[in-house]
């Protein structure tokens, strides 16, 4: 008899979680739905005639080396969205959980049309043949994705004035570097359409579907 008064007092209280369970679900689907266009960030100057009037602000021209010594420019990823990021071979933390995180958003995202770049902020370390065997331990699809390197005041330089994160030497910071942990969405045109964390699972699964949602919004135009 005690045992069914117990049972009697948890059915509501499971009812009620099941409940709050299929809101949740269901808000997380009318979120998706609403979200029908992403922000451009950076600074946007009015010109009247350009651009619907705005001349947004776009990552500057650059030029690397690969993983395979090929040379990398921005032209070669215009006319298409792509994922940038900044990493060390020598990192002891930050740095192997993106690339890990990256490797599941590459399975993620096959037969989509888009590509990726990630920065090194310590060149004088990551050769070209550093890049190729870091690339290759995570099994990397080099189709799509490039490791790239190069003067290292230029890679700073532009991730401060481009992608507006922060890049530095810094003695203080594990492996010696302070470096962004975003990964940063850019459309064909070089802008910037959002920022995630890199280290976070769920961070790199909005990602994804920001990603679907470019191409679809690019397809559109």
């Amino acid at each position: 008899m005690r045992n069914l008064r117990k049972l009697c007092l948890l059915l509501p209280l499971v009812s009620a979680m099941l409940i709050a369970c299929t809101d949740n679900e269901q808000n997380e689907v009318v979120t998706q739905e609403i979200k029908k266009d992403l922000p451009i960030y950076g600074e946007k100057d009015f010109i009247e005639g350009i651009d619907k009037d705005t001349l947004y602000h776009t990552i500057e021209s650059w030029s690397f080396v690969n993983q395979d010594s090929s040379w990398v420019k921005k032209s070669d990823y215009e006319g298409k969205p792509y994922v940038a990021y900044f990493f060390f071979s020598n990192c002891p933390k930050i740095c192997p959980k993106i690339n890990s995180n990256m490797k599941y958003f590459q399975e993620q995202t096959k037969g989509l049309d888009f590509n990726v770049i990630a920065h090194t902020v310590d060149p004088e370390r990551d050769t070209v043949d550093r890049l190729k065997f870091y690339g290759d331990e995570y099994g990397f699809d080099y189709s799509n994705y490039n490791f790239v390197t190069g003067d290292k005041q230029t890679i700073y330089e532009l991730g401060i004035n481009s992608y507006l994160v922060p890049n530095q030497e810094d003695a203080l910071a594990p492996g010696g570097f302070l470096h962004s942990e975003k990964l940063i969405l850019i459309d064909s045109k070089g802008r910037i359409r959002g920022y995630y964390e890199g280290t976070e699972i769920k961070e790199v699964d909005h990602l994804i579907e920001d990603l679907k949602l470019l191409i679809k919004l690019e397809e559109n135009e």
